[in-house]
């Protein structure tokens, strides 16, 4: 029997979201009901919101989400009902070119649950990242539940849905920095804080933090920053090389996703250093570089999906790190809000004044 829980539903481009009441079916072959526990208020569902991603309204938002399974549909046997999950968009199918070739993490058929959640009067809602996760209740494809070990705190672990992991895996999954290795980040909101983190765990020995708010800059230094670069007053390609003996960072990781943030981490690098890609830029953005630099510079130039994350190797692993004391998940967990509080979260996350709010059921 379906049922019938709240949710926050953008029904038109820019409009301010609504609580609506969500009918959620029950699961069929290969789909789990999950009771919601936290969802983090992430600049994707902004994006939903802002009809940068799809027309598809009206959305479901939240994808960022951690929480129970309740049910699971005919077929499902290495899920049940009680295990605790943190919900991922990337439900590897195990068939496509990529999984063939032992790439999962590339994986290009990721599936979500076939049936739609609704609301009332019957309307089919497209939900986030296939997640729709700002709600009591959502109804997900069974691949898109990674079983984590429950003692884990739900507002923390559910971060590692989307933008830490996104962070944590540009630096240590597409950007493989190393021991020893010098890193620059430019933007250092959750991603970017997140990228910082995951150069101090791989073991980087410099990490430089870029931002244009001291603010952003304060909290990559107590997250792991070695050196910060306010690009507001200071030319940051200068900047990096000077802090890198001239010659640029092994690792430059852009998590803004604008042509001068991209220029700027292109000449930032060391020659046949790295640049990652993890900021998302909108589909009018274009950067425009000399070839011959392209060609002379060497190295690697790398787009970050997902941090190229395996959900099902990376999330229990980080989760372990978190519950040794050794990755503080807490620290980007900046408030805890209510489910009606999501449109004022959007505001507060625009102006840069946290890290994540995260609705807490």
């Amino acid at each position: 029997m379906s049922q019938q829980v709240r949710g926050v539903v953008a029904r038109a481009k820019g409009e301010p979201v609504a609580i609506e009441t969500i009918v959620v079916p029950d699961p069929l072959p290969g789909e789990a009901v999950v009771k919601v526990q936290a969802c983090g208020v992430c600049h994707t569902d902004l994006h939903y919101r802002e009809g940068g991603i799809s027309n598809d309204f009206p959305f479901l938002l939240g994808h960022e989400a951690a929480g129970i399974v309740e049910s699971v549909g005919e077929g499902v046997e290495d899920l049940a009902p009680g295990d605790f999950v943190i919900l991922n968009w990337r439900a590897v199918c195990g068939h496509c070119r990529a999984c063939r070739r032992g790439r999962p993490w590339y994986c290009f058929a990721t599936h979500n649950a076939t049936q739609k959640m609704t609301l009332t009067d019957g309307t089919e809602l497209s939900p986030a990242l296939g997640i729709g996760a700002f709600a009591e209740k959502t109804l997900v494809a069974a691949g898109q539940c990674t079983k984590v070990d429950p003692q884990a705190s739900p507002a923390a672990a559910g971060l590692l849905g989307c933008g830490v992991m996104a962070g944590l895996g540009a630096a240590i999954n597409t950007g493989a920095v190393g021991r020893g290795d010098s890193v620059a980040v430019i933007g250092c909101g959750g991603v970017g804080s997140a990228a910082v983190v995951g150069a101090r765990l791989a073991g980087a020995a410099k990490i430089i933090a870029v931002d244009i708010d001291d603010r952003k800059l304060e909290t990559a230094q107590s997250m792991g920053a070695t050196h910060i670069v306010n690009s507001r007053t200071a030319d940051p390609v200068e900047a990096v090389r000077e802090l890198t003996g001239g010659f640029g960072a092994d690792v430059v990781i852009d998590a803004v996703g604008r042509p001068e943030t991209y220029r700027q981490a292109f000449y930032a690098r060391d020659l046949a250093g790295t640049v990652v890609l993890v900021g998302v830029p909108n589909p009018e953005m274009k950067v425009e570089l000399p070839l011959l630099d392209v060609f002379g510079r060497g190295g690697a130039l790398k787009s970050s999906w997902y941090g190229d994350c395996l959900p099902s190797r990376d999330f229990p692993l980080l989760i372990d790190l978190y519950l040794q004391g050794r990755l503080d998940l807490d620290a980007f967990v900046t408030e805890t809000i209510g489910l009606d509080d999501v449109e004022e979260a959007f505001a507060r996350m625009h102006k840069g004044e946290v890290l994540r709010s995260v609705v807490t059921f």
